[in-house]
């Protein structure tokens, strides 16, 4: 079966979208990533994302086609326009002429910036993962709507939907792996600082000849004096920068 060029474009965008466990992981550049693949498949002439929290806009990223454009476009919907109605409902906003939008005084501040710059129609995506909304991808068309089907009738609506509900797939993946990655930073933190503390008590129940229970409860009475976490005490103690005897001299020493 012979693919063409834009079935093998979005292949290659899809793929792109899955690849985010990485320590190296940019956000911004993912989702700049997503709006040129956008701005290819679909012919547009800029496209950008919003990620929006609480009904507020968070983060912006707009194609590398356009920039200056797509962002200013981007930018001006903090008081309304495409992203917001789409995120609000959780549903794509159908492409719209935008002569017609600004006539009808829908989005006015958006539609004077896009007419200035000869932005033709506009439609926006959910950026969605299940339930869950992150945001919206919008896309400016330099042509006027060829037919006002439906949205789920419209083939570059449905094309710009996958690629956005890929694109959020990718990026809750990115934060179930960092929530993921700091666990584990945090349990190995949690385990080396046991094994140093294991080796500190170790150390000076040797030295003292007495037992690690009371080697531990020497290590716990200096750190709370000094007011010093316990894990610090215990390196310097294996480190030799803790005067082992300065501890309290052992057992039987008042401390």
């Amino acid at each position: 079966m012979h693919l063409s060029t834009r079935e093998t474009l979005l292949a290659s965008a899809l793929l792109e979208a899955s690849d985010t466990l990485s320590d190296s992981f940019d956000a911004e550049h993912y989702l700049q990533r997503l709006s040129d693949h956008v701005v290819e498949i679909l012919g547009a002439r800029a496209a950008g994302v919003m990620l929006i929290d609480g009904g507020q806009a968070v983060s912006l990223a707009v194609s590398s086609r356009r920039q200056e454009i797509a962002l200013d476009l981007m930018a001006v919907q903090h008081q309304g326009g495409p992203c917001l109605d789409s995120y609000g409902t959780g549903r794509p906003v159908p492409p719209v002429a935008i002569s017609v939008a600004h006539a009808a005084s829908r989005w006015p501040d958006f539609t004077e910036r896009a007419l200035r710059h000869d932005i033709a129609s506009t439609f926006a995506v959910p950026l969605r993962r299940r339930e869950t909304l992150l945001g919206a991808l919008n896309v400016f068309v330099p042509t006027l709507p060829e037919h006002t089907d439906p949205p789920e009738n419209d083939w570059s609506v449905r094309l710009a939907q996958v690629l956005a509900d890929a694109a959020a797939v990718g990026l809750q993946n990115h934060r179930v792996y960092d929530q993921y990655r700091t666990l584990a930073e945090q349990l190995q933190g949690a385990l080396s600082s046991r094994v140093r503390i294991e080796q500190a008590k170790g150390m000076l129940a040797e030295r003292w000849s007495t037992g690690v229970d009371q080697a531990f409860l020497t290590l716990r009475q200096y750190a709370r004096r000094h007011r010093l976490p316990l894990d610090e005490v215990a390196t310097g103690v294996i480190e030799g920068s803790v005067d082992r005897d300065e501890l309290g001299g052992g057992p039987g020493t008042p401390r």
